[in-house]
């Protein structure tokens, strides 16, 4: 059996996900409108605490910040476990990483100061990414399809779909196995997005929307 799957180690596994569970129920969106004294966000548009619904606020400020903080609270869960163990104990924090991340995802998703009611998880899940290079990957096949299609949520669909196929291809075979479990779920959470766009009445780029 790999050192990394005795059962004495599974607390340590345990633990790292709910510090990265707790670090990604941080709710930037709601915190941020709540301290520049905007409406409750989830009493706007979608109710979503993500950037896009605080967009709708019309603080474009407050939504750069929302996506950084969304983006970044995932990074640095991974980041700070690795960097923890990683001195003594490189290869097991490597392993860390993964439950961390996956734990940071979840937060975002279902925070529980709020009631497991929280964003999408695109945010935080190209923070996750940006501990691995396919953070690239993502953003540039976001990019093209966007630029293609002006439909944001097509764009981060697409792009999140691609991401485990190019871990594999990176030689992350344990991550893109991670990032396919988390991809399974963003699309769950966009579920409406997609019915949406197959009825051809998302919202574009640029244009109003009610996502």
């Amino acid at each position: 059996m790999p050192p990394w799957l005795y059962p004495s180690l599974l607390p340590a596994y345990a633990a790292a996900l709910g510090f990265g569970y707790l670090c990604g129920s941080i709710p930037f969106g709601l915190i941020l409108t709540r301290l520049a004294g905007t409406a409750d966000i989830r009493a706007i548009g979608s109710g979503n605490i993500g950037a896009t619904n605080v967009l709708r606020t019309g603080r474009k400020g407050l939504a750069a910040a929302t996506l950084i903080g969304d983006a970044l609270k995932g990074t640095l869960a991974v980041l700070l476990v690795y960097y923890y163990y990683g001195s003594e104990y490189r290869y097991f924090a490597h392993e860390l990483a993964l439950p961390t991340a996956a734990g940071a995802f979840l937060g975002h998703l279902f925070p529980v100061w709020l009631g497991f009611k929280g964003g999408k998880g695109v945010a935080t899940y190209i923070g996750l990414l940006l501990a691995w290079p396919a953070a690239i990957a993502f953003c540039l096949i976001w990019l093209a399809v966007a630029a293609l299609t002006r439909y944001s949520s097509l764009a981060a669909l697409v792009a999140s779909a691609a991401t485990p196929f190019a871990l594999w291809l990176m030689g992350h075979r344990p991550e893109a196995v991670l990032f396919a479990l988390l991809t399974v779920l963003l699309w769950i959470m966009h579920r409406a997005n997609i019915a949406r766009l197959v009825n051809g009445t998302e919202g574009k780029i640029g244009a109003p929307s009610g996502a």
